[in-house]
């Protein structure tokens, strides 16, 4: 593709009821994925997982990465303090459920999790901002381009404290059929 041919960023990247946003952060559990283990909040290991209905749909159309938006992921997850899996292993899935939904795999430091417990009084815990700022700072991204996209009123606090927009996974991931 020459220079003269390469689609624009508006054209392949902006969905078009999020015109200002060139930053995507999303949750992960039961907003980006479920865990398909009985009883179990959130996967472990490989195979405990699946996306959610319409996740690929709609993010398989933004182009990712250099060329495109930026994509970033805030997840707590008590489960690494509680010694149910590794951080290593949080991030692998974390690595893996973005791969599945988008093709695309974003820096390592913008797969931003909390691994402490409920119990444990730390900036990065949503509701606190920190998980979003970090994956701003990853991006050098203004909260005013960045969406964070969640499932509870948690996410929509944390939103609300890194002064960033907020939308609900259910309106976000609904896939409408445009066809009459």
């Amino acid at each position: 593709m020459t220079r003269s041919s390469a689609p624009h960023f508006s054209e392949t990247v902006v969905l078009p009821e999020y015109p200002a946003v060139r930053l995507y952060i999303f949750d992960a559990d039961d907003t980006l994925r479920r865990t398909v283990v009985p009883e179990q909040p959130c996967p472990r290991r490989p195979g405990e997982w699946e996306l959610l209905p319409g996740v690929s749909e709609k993010l398989r159309v933004i182009t990712w990465g250099t060329a495109g938006a930026r994509l970033g992921v805030a997840s707590n997850q008590d489960h690494v303090a509680y010694g149910h899996l590794s951080a290593d292993m949080a991030r692998m899935l974390l690595a893996e459920m973005v791969f599945a939904a988008t093709g695309h795999v974003p820096p390592g430091d913008a797969l931003a999790f909390c691994p402490h417990s409920l119990e444990t009084d730390c900036e990065c815990r949503k509701p606190n901002p920190g998980l979003l700022l970090r994956v701003m700072r990853t991006y050098d991204q203004d909260p005013r381009n960045t969406l964070f996209v969640g499932n509870s009123p948690v996410d929509a606090e944390a939103a609300r404290r890194a002064s960033v927009a907020f939308a609900w996974a259910g309106d976000f991931f609904t896939v409408r059929n445009t066809k009459r």
